[in-house]
């Protein structure tokens, strides 16, 4: 998915090339060593969802981004990255976005206080934007430690619940994705129904997003992921078709007989094709489409026919890159 080719507001497209060089600025202390470190993944390069989000919530591709509107987008995104930073560490994670993480190149403790210095500059760009910003990031952190202190309590779980799940993933996804398109609303100063429309929309969105990610991991090959299939399961983190799966009468005593501990690759694989074998994947989708109604449900609200068709656009994106099943 090219987020930006679905999206089709070319004036977008051009400020987020004019938010790459605050992005960096942002962060940059002066201290060299320090500085390679807070801006190792930003020059790695990313979609930058989270800013196109805010940005085209605030122009609707109609206008020029403010320099507030940017620096919305910069907030959100060093936030986004410092959670990228504390998740390598915990993870033990050495790639992202095909460079070596942080915690690879600079060590776990480096990772940590960096990935601290982004979510603080994070705060003081939001802060210099108004008590309104600052209380919208740090309710958002708060929902993003809540959604991962989630996982980690149900890491390895067979009695994981769904709503477990979607406390996860609303912590830990779709409450950023939320914060973005409302970011883009303080900024612009739009409508309450405005805001409250933009931010239901970009709630959808990170929830189809997580769940599609979670699909993908179970039935993507290893080239698509780059990681090898299965990986949650073998990390302990069951996603919403491996607890369907879990509930199936043909083939949930015999995953819940694997599942429960850290798997071998052969083990991964076994468990992968259990979780393929049931209806899992197509009632996560059914699950997935229910939160696309909702979302295009939200865009009737917003005055934009641009912004209407290409969030519209954007989020059916999602679903329609699901390899049939």
């Amino acid at each position: 998915m090219n987020p930006l080719e679905r999206l089709q507001l070319a004036s977008v497209e051009a400020d987020l090339q004019r938010l790459e060089a605050l992005l960096a600025e942002s962060v940059i202390f002066g201290d060299e060593y320090l500085d390679g470190v807070t801006t190792h993944l930003i020059y790695a390069g990313g979609k930058r969802l989270r800013p196109m989000l805010a940005i085209a919530s605030a122009t609707s591709g109609a206008r020029e981004a403010t320099r507030e509107d940017l620096l919305g987008g910069v907030a959100l995104e060093l936030l986004h990255l410092a959670s990228l930073y504390h998740d390598d560490v915990m993870d033990e994670a050495e790639v992202r976005r095909n460079v070596d993480s942080v915690n690879a190149r600079y060590g776990n403790l480096i990772a940590i206080v960096a990935g601290d210095y982004l979510m603080a500059r994070s705060a003081a760009i939001a802060a210099d934007l108004g008590v309104e910003m600052a209380g919208l990031l740090a309710r958002t952190l708060a929902w993003l430690t809540r959604g991962q202190v989630s996982e980690v309590r149900t890491a390895f779980s067979v009695h994981r619940t769904e709503a477990d799940y979607y406390e996860a993933i609303e912590g830990k996804t779709a409450s950023l994705m939320a914060t973005s398109c409302r970011a883009g609303a303080i900024t612009a100063q739009l409508s309450g129904e405005e805001t409250e429309a933009l931010t239901e929309f970009g709630r959808c969105f990170g929830m189809i997003y997580q769940l599609r990610d979670d699909i993908l991991d179970v039935i993507a090959t290893d080239n698509q992921l780059g990681k090898p299939a299965g990986q949650d399961l073998a990390e302990g983190v069951y996603n919403l078709p491996t607890l369907f799966a879990l509930r199936d009468p043909v083939v949930g005593d015999e995953l819940r007989s694997i599942l429960g501990e850290v798997l071998n690759d052969a083990d991964r694989e076994r468990a992968r094709k259990l979780v393929v074998a049931t209806d899992g994947i197509d009632r996560t989708i059914l699950a997935a489409q229910s939160f696309l109604a909702r979302a295009h449900e939200s865009l009737t609200v917003l005055p934009s026919e641009e912004l209407r068709s290409g969030f519209g656009s954007l989020i059916d994106s999602l679903l329609e890159d699901f390899p049939s099943h």
